[in-house]
C-alpha cells in the first residue's frame, strides 16, 4: 500500500512540474486583467510614451534579478518604452488588487496604462518583444 501512495505522489509532482515548466514565464493575456488601467500614481512615475514594463520583485527572488535584466534591455532597445520596478513587499495592496500571485511577474502596459499582457516566472526577451508589439 505505501508503494502504491508514492507512485501517486510521484505522478502528481510530475504531473505540477510538467504545467509549471510550460506556464512559467510564457508572455500571455489575462481575463481577470480586462480593463485595469495603471498610472503614476500606481507605479511611482510616469508611464511610458508608446508603453511601460512594470516588474513585480521581492528582495529574495532570483529569477527577478534575471528578469531586471532582460526588461531593462528591452526598454533600452524600444523608444518609447519605460520600464518600471515594483517591491512586491511593498505594496502588497497593489499585489492583491491585480492578484500577483509570484514574483517576478510582467505587466506590459499600453500608452494609457491598460494591461494588454502578462507573465509570471522569468519571460525570454523574445517574449517581450513580441508582447510589446500588441501593446504598441
Amino acid at each position: 500500500m505505501t508503494g502504491l501512495v508514492g507512485c501517486v505522489a510521484d505522478a502528481r509532482a510530475s504531473a505540477y512540474g510538467v504545467l509549471h515548466r510550460r506556464y512559467s514565464g510564457r508572455v500571455r493575456v489575462r481575463g481577470r486583467d480586462d480593463g485595469k488601467r495603471l498610472g503614476a500614481a500606481e507605479l511611482g512615475r510616469g508611464l511610458g510614451e508608446r508603453a511601460t514594463l512594470v516588474q513585480f520583485s521581492s528582495a529574495f527572488c532570483a529569477p527577478c534579478r534575471a528578469t531586471r535584466r532582460v526588461l531593462t534591455e528591452v526598454a533600452a532597445m524600444v523608444p518609447g518604452v519605460t520600464y518600471v520596478e515594483i517591491d512586491a513587499e511593498q505594496r502588497l495592496e497593489l499585489v492583491r488588487e491585480l492578484h500577483i500571485l509570484k514574483t517576478p511577474t510582467v505587466l506590459v502596459l499600453d500608452a494609457d496604462g491598460r494591461i494588454v499582457r502578462r507573465a509570471t516566472g522569468q519571460p525570454r526577451k523574445a517574449d517581450v518583444i513580441a508582447a510589446l508589439g500588441e501593446a504598441v
